[in-house]
C-alpha cells in the first residue's frame, strides 16, 4: 500500500516559513545593498538547505520551499507574455487582514515564454538527489478568477472565449515546458475551487455580474484542456485552498456545491484537500472521486498553528474519510504550504518541521 510515484502517502503542499537569511537578503536586494546574483546565491544556500530537512524529515517529495517568490501565485503569472503586475488600490481582505496592495492585468496576447520559474525548477531538481522534486505554480483559473473582465484587455481579448483558449494554450506550453527540463511531479495551486463552494463568495461573484456555475464549467474545462494529451509519467496534482495568509483565510464551506463537476468531471491525478477544520466540511464529497487511478490527498495536519496534531485523531479521520474513498487512493499531507507569501503563518520553524515529521509518522502507519 506504500506508493513509489507520486501522490506520496506522507506529502507536502509546498511553500516553508522563509529562514531569515532570505528576509535579510531580500531587504538587502531591495534596499539596493546587493545585485540579483547575490540574492539568488543566499537562496541557492538556503533552498539546499530546506531540500535536506525535507528529506531528514523523511519526505519522498521535496519543494524549493518558494523561497524565491514573494507570493505562491503572482511571480509566476508575471513571468508570463502579455500579464503586467502592477501595485493595486488595496490588497486581497483575509479574515480580519489584508495583504500588500499588489495584482495583475492582461495587456497582450498571452504566451509562456521562457519563464523564469524554469530555471528555478532545474536548480531543484539537481539538488534532489533521490527524492523527487515538485514544481508547484498556480492553476489557470486563477489567473482570470480575481480580476474577472475588467483585468483582462477588450482591446486584445474583446471575446472571453480566445481568452480561456489562449489561457489552455499557456497552461499546456508550461507543462511541455517543465516536463522537458525534467519535472516529474507538477501542481497547480488553486483557490477559486473553494471559493465556489462559499456561499459569501458565491454572492460576490453574482454581484460583479458572473454566474458561480457557469465559472465552475469554465474553469474545469481550461483545466481538462490544460492537461490533455500530457505524458503518462508526469503527476500533476490540483491543490484546493480556502486562502492562506498569516494564518487566516478567506473562504468557508464543504466541497458539496463542486464535488461532481470538479472530482468527476477533472482528469487531475491527485487532488490536495484541506480538511483540517470545520470550515472544510465532512467527506462525504470523496464519493465523487473516481476509482482506482485518482488520488486524494487530505490535508488533515493545519499550517495555520504550531500545536501539533494528535496522531490517533488524524488516524480516526483517515479511517472516516475511507468510508467514502478507498484508503489506497488515500494519502497525507499538511493542508496548505507554511508560507502561501514570504510573510509566512503564525508559527515556528520548529514547529514546521514537527509537523512534517507527524504526517510521515502517521502516514507510515497507517499505510
Amino acid at each position: 500500500m506504500q506508493r513509489t510515484t507520486p501522490p506520496f502517502r506522507a506529502d507536502v503542499v509546498g511553500s516553508f516559513l522563509r529562514p531569515a537569511a532570505i528576509k535579510e537578503a531580500r531587504k538587502q536586494f531591495q534596499a539596493g545593498e546587493i545585485d540579483a546574483a547575490q540574492l539568488r546565491a543566499v537562496e541557492d544556500t538556503e533552498i539546499r538547505r530546506v531540500v535536506d530537512l525535507q528529506r531528514e524529515a523523511g519526505l519522498q517529495v521535496v519543494t524549493d520551499g518558494e523561497f524565491r517568490r514573494a507570493w505562491w501565485h503572482f511571480d509566476f503569472f508575471e513571468g508570463l507574455e502579455g500579464v503586467e503586475g502592477y501595485d493595486a488600490v488595496q490588497g486581497i481582505q483575509f479574515n480580519g487582514v489584508q495583504t500588500k496592495a499588489r495584482s495583475i492585468k492582461v495587456v497582450s496576447k498571452l504566451g509562456f515564454g521562457s519563464h523564469p520559474m524554469l530555471e528555478d525548477f532545474r536548480f531543484l531538481k539537481s539538488i534532489s538527489g533521490t527524492a523527487v522534486p515538485k514544481m508547484t505554480i498556480p492553476s489557470p483559473s486563477v489567473m482570470h478568477f480575481r480580476g474577472g473582465r475588467n483585468a483582462i484587455s477588450k482591446d486584445v481579448y474583446p471575446d472571453l472565449k480566445d481568452y480561456f483558449d489562449d489561457l489552455a494554450q499557456v497552461y499546456r506550453d508550461a507543462i511541455k515546458a517543465f516536463y522537458d527540463a525534467g519535472c516529474r511531479y507538477l501542481q497547480l495551486d488553486d483557490t477559486v475551487w473553494a471559493y465556489l463552494c462559499s456561499e459569501d463568495q458565491k454572492k460576490q461573484i453574482r454581484e460583479r455580474g458572473d454566474s458561480p456555475e457557469a465559472l465552475a464549467r469554465t474553469y474545469a474545462d481550461v483545466l481538462n484542456k490544460a492537461i490533455a494529451g500530457k505524458p503518462d509519467d508526469l503527476v500533476i496534482g490540483l491543490h484546493v485552498c480556502r486562502g492562506n495568509f498569516r494564518s487566516t483565510w478567506i473562504s468557508e464551506g464543504g466541497y458539496e456545491p463542486v464535488a461532481e463537476i470538479l472530482f468527476g468531471g477533472v482528469n487531475i491525478d491527485a487532488f490536495f484537500l484541506e480538511y483540517d477544520n470545520e470550515r472544510s466540511g465532512g467527506f462525504e464529497p470523496l464519493r465523487f472521486i473516481k476509482k482506482g487511478h485518482q488520488q486524494a490527498v487530505l490535508g488533515l495536519i493545519t499550517t495555520k498553528s504550531g500545536e501539533l496534531e494528535l496522531a490517533k485523531t488524524v488516524e480516526a479521520r483517515i479511517a472516516e474519510a475511507a468510508e467514502y474513498l478507498d484508503i489506497n487512493q488515500i494519502c497525507l499531507s499538511p493542508q496548505c504550504g507554511f508560507a502561501s507569501t514570504e510573510e509566512g503563518n503564525s508559527l515556528t520553524e520548529a514547529q514546521q518541521w514537527e509537523k512534517l515529521k507527524r504526517v510521515v509518522d502517521i502516514a507510515a502507519r497507517v499505510w
